[in-house]
């Protein structure tokens, strides 16, 4: 028994006419009824009952038009999948991101995939910078957001988004009065500072732009997280230079004030391997993040 038995035994069973169900399969009359002769053969039973004037199922064809109906279905839906899963319509797929990513970008590209693949799995993983190009490279990630990544002749990358840093100050605090905070007024101000560890990335920014101001905060506590910097903020040890996606958290006794000139800012790259053997990873580039996968900037 095989597919195109099959086939052809549910246009006669729905037919329940030879010539029609010949017809409806593009084919000529005898072949099909050889095809029926031979699997009634291999199932060794009556399908039909056939006279003159009719045909009719038998209590067997009748049971076998039901499951071949599921069959020839399942079978359809299998190939289907093989297709969308060879072109990147299909699969799983592993997105690496660091926490502050989490505030805005992956919560919209998880949006965007759901609309433009929803037959791709994508499951998340959030951690450093550090620790995403590792796993990048090692091909436990598929695909991952970073601050930075150093050069690798093995990976691309694509600026995928640049926003601002502000300042996160504690509500009625003297510097709220600004509508956009210039950096000398952090001139002795206390600030609480990324760690030159886990937020090594934000923690050079912010030190290199203070510098070259000539600005000299007084540094009262270091955090490698945005969201325990900004809970520091609240309540009330000093200011934050946090990325402006801070504001999604929303904590209450928070206030935000743009920088007076927008020179300081946070890069976010979406990076990838540039040999890989998941058709996923090229769809998702394409169809989410709006990229071609050829596209780079190392």
């Amino acid at each position: 028994m095989d597919l195109r038995q099959l086939s052809c035994f549910v246009a006669v069973a729905e037919e329940l006419h030879f010539g029609r169900a010949a017809a409806r399969l593009r084919m000529t009359q005898p072949p099909l009824s050889r095809q029926i002769q031979l699997l009634e053969q291999d199932l060794q039973v009556q399908l039909f009952e056939r006279s003159s004037r009719s045909v009719t199922l038998t209590a067997a064809g009748a049971r076998l038009l039901r499951d071949a109906r599921h069959l020839l279905d399942l079978a359809a839906r299998t190939m289907q999948t093989a297709r969308r899963t060879a072109d990147g319509e299909a699969g799983e797929l592993t997105l690496g991101f660091t926490a502050v990513a989490a505030y805005r970008l992956v919560p919209s590209l998880l949006m965007r995939a759901r609309q433009a693949l929803p037959e791709v799995g994508i499951r998340l993983r959030e951690m450093v910078s550090a620790d995403l190009g590792r796993l990048l490279l090692a091909g436990e990630l598929d695909v991952v957001l970073a601050r930075h990544l150093p050069p690798h002749q093995h990976l691309r990358t694509h600026l995928i988004e640049r926003e601002p840093m502000i300042l996160a100050l504690p509500a009625g605090s003297p510097l709220g009065r600004y509508d956009a905070v210039p950096l000398s007024a952090l001139h002795q101000q206390p600030l609480i500072l990324y760690s030159p560890n886990e937020g090594r990335y934000f923690h050079d920014r912010v030190v290199g732009a203070l510098g070259l101001a000539d600005v000299q905060p007084h540094y009262v506590q270091q955090a490698g997280q945005t969201h325990t910097l900004v809970a520091m903020v609240r309540a009330g040890l000093g200011y934050g230079l946090v990325p402006d996606s801070a504001r999604e958290l929303r904590l209450e006794g928070v206030e935000y004030r743009p920088l007076a000139r927008q020179t300081l800012h946070a890069d976010l790259y979406l990076a990838w391997r540039s040999r890989h053997d998941n058709p996923a990873v090229a769809a998702f580039l394409t169809h989410v993040a709006g990229i071609t996968p050829k596209l780079s900037q190392d």
